[in-house]
């Protein structure tokens, strides 16, 4: 499967191609279907009762957004804004629940919810809500209590719920590929929906790669609000006890077999190297992939001569529950960094949106030193 999945990628990264013919008539309906659906929500959306910011991409995978809707939310959060995350929960168990709360680090299994909210309420000292309808979720969260913000995981296709500000992520490396919808390429929206983003975020997940923006694609994205951001490893995190520990990423030099279920598992690799490990294998499996025993078997099994496996948070939450031997599963925990700079401006054109009584004194504090 990782291999199908591998050719449909370097299929995604050419113009030309004959296999993607009968591909390209499928994506000019979906296209059309999208407009059409685009067009009934512009008239039709919701609108919550708190603020909502939307981080989301054009294309599938690989994009950063879930680090980035950490560090967002981290960032809004230490300002003084009381700060919620929303999350569709892709690849989980709809509970019977309109909307599920993860309030507690992480403790309904990402089975039930999806791997990335289990993840995120691992990482965020704040609520990570799941539901289908996004707006189930945000009423859930403001009921409980006050609310000044909701960040969507994933949300710029979520066009049924209006949102204050909305932000696209581009990878630096991946850019768009051939430009097609899927499914002939990567495309979920053309280009022209960038009309819709109040600022494009540009990330680069791996050190010297070339850019896979082209230069008309960039004059494309300049007519927005540019913004750049950097995804890099930070540390290493161990799960022992029911809780996960981060220590610094000290592989250097060691045997390591990598192990993701990613849609873009080069850029992971690119990392693994980056802390100077000795990336000797990697077994690859599918986005969102859920773990069997048989899995643990064939990982366990190629793990036998290495000093350590590397896995991602999102994965690592799966794997948890297998008898790993002590110290010998690890997951690269990811930072996102920004220019001081552009910082600043996310930071005024978020605050600028919300309702002057939702700004909190920090916040406030923060905009006006911003300003001098």
């Amino acid at each position: 499967m990782a291999r199908d999945r591998s050719a449909l990628e370097r299929l995604w990264q050419r113009d030309r191609s004959p296999a993607a013919l009968p591909l390209m008539a499928v994506g000019a309906m979906y296209r059309g279907a999208i407009a059409v659906r685009n067009l009934w929500w512009r008239r039709m959306a919701q609108t919550a009762e708190v603020p909502v910011i939307s981080v989301g991409n054009l294309t599938v995978g690989g994009n950063s957004k879930t680090p980035f809707t950490l560090f967002l939310a981290s960032r809004l959060q230490a300002r003084g804004l009381a700060v919620a995350i929303v999350s569709r929960g892709y690849g989980g168990k709809r509970p019977a629940a309109r909307a599920t709360l993860l309030a507690n680090r992480g403790d309904l299994a990402p089975e039930e919810v999806g791997d990335e909210p289990a993840m995120m309420a691992r990482r965020f000292a704040g609520p990570v809500a799941v539901a289908r309808r996004r707006i189930d979720a945000i009423a859930m969260l403001a009921a409980r209590g006050p609310l000044d913000a909701a960040i969507l995981d994933d949300g710029f296709q979520h066009v049924r719920l209006r949102r204050d500000v909305d932000l696209v992520l581009v990878s630096n490396e991946r850019g768009f590929g051939n430009r097609r919808m899927l499914p002939a390429g990567p495309m979920r929206e053309p280009l022209s929906a960038l009309r819709r983003a109040d600022a494009v975020v540009i990330v680069a997940s791996s050190q010297g790669a070339p850019a896979g923006i082209r230069p008309a694609e960039m004059e494309q994205l300049n007519r927005s609000r540019v913004l750049h951001a950097r995804v890099r490893p930070r540390g290493l995190v161990t799960s022992a006890h029911g809780g996960w520990h981060e220590s610094p990423p000290m592989l250097a030099g060691r045997r390591v077999l990598a192990v993701s279920g990613l849609a873009n598992p080069a850029s992971f690799h690119a990392m693994v190297r980056e802390i100077d490990a000795d990336l000797v294998g990697v077994l690859e499996y599918p986005d969102h992939h859920s773990y069997t025993s048989a899995d643990w078997h064939t990982i366990a099994a190629a793990a036998r001569d290495v000093d350590a496996v590397v896995t991602t948070e999102k994965d690592l939450v799966k794997l948890e529950r297998f008898p790993f031997a002590r110290d010998s599963l690890y997951a690269l925990r990811l930072e996102v960094s920004m220019p001081d700079d552009e910082a600043r401006v996310l930071d005024e054109l978020i605050l600028s949106r919300l309702p002057a009584r939702k700004i909190t004194r920090g916040a406030a504090q923060e905009v006006s030193r911003n300003a001098r």
